[in-house]
């Protein structure tokens, strides 16, 4: 029976493949991890990684000892949470992972005011173009914009949202008018990098016969600064046009597109009443603070 400091650092390093992301993940030196793992390996006989330059990635024992990793780590963590107790608030660390313009515009005031209220607690925002994978455990929980469909994973629709055509006032008023749809094939479009879309639900301009983007990010964040900065028209979240006033949307009953986030968490997550009472705070907080910025457009 090994104890659980040792499946701590075997997890980390199988959802890190490395010994320094493991390092990291632990605050423990590479050189550290990499005898404790030798020390585990010895102990149950078999080795459990394969090493290579292109990192460490599990053995046929190691695969096996992952699923037993997790259970354990499940049961620490549901103990914990049943020490605690429930009217202490919540307390140690939770890591979200989101698209950026969500964890931009929305997980930072909504994060805020649930730390606010949990002094205990230490929140982490992941912002990412692209999907947050909790199979490696990068986040604790993930808001994406697809339902994913495979893995271990409970998936609960947290709202929905709105996006429209939006532009700088000085650069309308520089440019010739956009009256209809077909309008926009003489200004400068801003938008995805076409081959970075990580999701089609992204894919906003592919309806508009707009084979053209002049300026382009993997980051919303920025494509919203391309726009403050009067480069061109691009489709913005409504929640985020508080944050930049000086835009204004255009043409909006041609053009009102709606997509919707999604909170995924790992199944076995289910268990954790830490884990359940955070889910639900953030489920309540972003419903209200999206009501909230889409009133105010």
């Amino acid at each position: 029976m090994q104890d659980w400091d040792d499946m701590r650092i075997f997890l980390a390093t199988a959802r890190g493949e490395s010994l320094s992301a493991a390092g990291r993940a632990l605050r423990l030196d590479p050189a550290t991890v990499g005898r404790r793992i030798q020390r585990l390996e010895h102990a149950v006989g078999a080795p459990l990684f394969a090493k290579s330059p292109q990192g460490y990635a599990l053995t046929e024992a190691g695969a096996r000892l992952l699923s037993h990793a997790e259970e354990a780590e499940q049961a620490m963590q549901a103990a914990t949470d049943a020490v605690a107790g429930v009217d202490e608030g919540l307390s140690g660390q939770i890591r979200i992972g989101a698209p950026d313009g969500c964890a931009n515009f929305l997980l930072t005031q909504v994060c805020a005011r649930i730390a606010a209220a949990n002094p205990g607690l230490d929140i982490q925002i992941l912002a990412l173009p692209r999907v947050v994978n909790l199979s490696k455990r990068e986040a604790d929980m993930a808001v994406a914009v697809s339902a994913p469909t495979a893995g271990r994973l409970t998936v609960q629709r947290l709202t929905d949202y709105k996006l429209h055509l939006a532009a700088h006032r000085t650069y309308l008023e520089a440019h010739p008018p956009i009256a209809t749809l077909a309008d926009l094939s003489a200004h400068a479009i801003v938008g995805y990098i076409p081959d970075m879309i990580f999701d089609k639900e992204l894919d906003y301009l592919a309806d508009l016969g707009l084979d053209r983007v002049r300026l382009a990010s993997n980051s919303v964040s920025v494509q919203l600064q391309m726009l403050r900065a009067e480069a061109g028209v691009g489709i913005v979240h409504d929640f985020a046009l508080p944050a930049a006033p000086e835009l204004v949307r255009i043409l909006p009953e041609a053009l009102s597109l709606s997509r919707s986030f999604y909170l995924v968490r790992h199944a076995d997550d289910r268990r954790l009443d830490r884990m359940n009472r955070f889910a639900a705070l953030l489920t309540e907080e972003i419903r209200r603070e999206v009501a909230r910025l889409e009133g105010l457009t």
